[in-house]
């Protein structure tokens, strides 16, 4: 597949609808589904969720409509938090997530009689990125992360997180409270979900960090690796040390676990009722069939074998469950 990402990836507030006369590259094989002809197949899927997640699920959108023209996928970004919320209502079919469903998102689930389950569908590297004029930076310790970023901080200078530095203000962007990746970053870095300054610019839309960050010499933001990829000719990523040195974001350390604390899964939730709709099915079916070459497309980290073979098995598993 060749990587037309920079279409795929105007994702903001609003959903992003792919009709059936898309036209498309063909894209790696896989069974588009247990419905019989999925170029008969019709009907709505509705996806919501992560901004981070969906580009990924924005290219499983674009390639599906190859195989069932018929079928229109959409693709909102919500957030992790307001993905759910919609989908513990029943209002989504599909959830996408950059963290894990949390207590009180089950709960909201279990009394609505909502059935799902968790498909770990690709790696990321959360990336801490800066101006490419930043040329006194190259990495970051996790404590340095947490004296910028922690509650009540008041590190407004470069100067402030190393005396080496120079006199430069920080000006800090970074995911919004809804999001996934603030749960995450929040609780790798400052060792508790939620706990961050609050003089920061929040947004559920990524590629507002990549312009706060590249319009501004002393800017410094966090996202996921994909959107890194897309714009590494405007920023420049940092490498982390979580105590075993300095590593910088990339396919191998994601996969290898070295990348530490900043690499992550990414996940999908189907609804189990959805399931027993035919285009659901086969939509998710493709999905966890093809996610290799999905997450290559959309410049993310594919999952290694182990984590490709918990993948079917969960499908099969919550679809035995109908």
């Amino acid at each position: 597949m060749n990587a037309t990402s920079g279409s795929r990836r105007i994702v903001g507030a609003a959903a992003l609808t792919f009709a059936a006369a898309l036209t498309l590259s063909a894209c790696g094989g896989g069974d588009a589904g247990a419905s019989g002809d999925s170029r008969e197949l019709s009907g709505k899927v509705k996806v919501d969720g992560s901004s981070t997640v969906a580009p990924l699920s924005t290219a499983a959108a674009e390639f599906f409509a190859e195989e069932a023209p018929k079928v229109q996928v959409t693709v909102g970004t919500s957030g992790t938090g307001g993905g759910f919320e919609k989908f513990c209502a029943g209002e989504t079919d599909i959830s996408d997530a950059s963290r894990p469903i949390k207590d009180d998102e089950k709960a909201a689930c279990d009394k609505k009689g909502i059935t799902y389950e968790e498909f770990t569908v690709a790696n990321d590297a959360l990336t801490v990125v800066v101006n490419k004029d930043a040329d006194w930076v190259d990495c970051l310790t996790v404590e340095q992360l947490k004296r910028i970023w922690e509650p009540g901080s008041k590190v407004d200078n470069w100067n402030q997180v190393d005396p080496t530095y120079p006199n430069v203000p920080l000006k800090l962007f970074g995911a919004g409270t809804d999001s996934g990746t603030f749960d995450y970053f929040t609780d790798a870095i400052n060792g508790e979900e939620d706990a961050s300054r609050t003089d920061y610019s929040p947004t559920e839309d990524d590629n507002v960090t990549v312009q706060g960050v590249a319009g501004s010499k002393g800017g410094l933001g966090y996202f996921g690796f994909s959107y890194y990829e897309e714009n590494q000719d405007k920023l420049k990523a940092l490498k982390i040390d979580g105590g075993k040195g300095c590593v910088a974001p990339s396919v191998e350390t994601a996969q290898n676990g070295t990348y530490t604390p900043l690499s992550r899964p990414l996940f999908i939730y189907p609804n189990g009722k959805a399931l027993q709709r035919p285009e659901v099915e086969a939509f998710v079916e493709y999905y966890v069939e093809n996610h290799t070459e999905i997450a290559k497309d959309a410049k993310f980290i594919p999952l290694n074998a182990g984590q490709d073979k918990e993948l079917k098995a969960d499908l099969d598993k919550l679809k035995s469950a109908q």
